[in-house]
């Protein structure tokens, strides 16, 4: 069995991969991604493929996790993500909480600093 951190830490090898379709099999079908406290940035598989499809060709990001609180179904990471375009690298810290449930990321916030 998959415990939430498992299926946390797949979602990060699947951004740092760039493959949308592992990222989008882990969030639930009407999984929601806000903007802490409550910006909906993406809702369902298809924004949420979106969402990612545009961030990887826009940039190349790799998050880089600096550490991780699991504490029943949520899962709380902190990291900096670095994207690199033509313009040169910059890099971003956030921090990133999942809610998961029945094995899936049923939804998600970022912080950002």
């Amino acid at each position: 069995m998959n415990t939430p951190a498992d299926v946390v830490q797949a979602q990060l090898d699947a951004y740092n991969a760039h493959d949308v379709a592992a990222l989008v099999a882990i969030y639930a079908d009407k999984a929601q991604q806000f903007q802490h406290p409550d910006v909906l940035l993406a809702e369902g598989s298809a924004q949420i493929a979106a969402r990612f499809t545009n961030r990887f060709a826009a940039s190349r990001p790799q998050a880089r996790l600096l550490n991780r609180i699991a504490c029943g179904k949520l899962v709380i990471d902190h990291e900096i993500v670095t994207s690199v375009t033509d313009q040169g690298a910059t890099e971003q810290e956030l921090v990133a909480t999942y809610e998961v449930i029945d094995g899936r990321i049923a939804r998600a916030w970022f912080s950002f600093a």
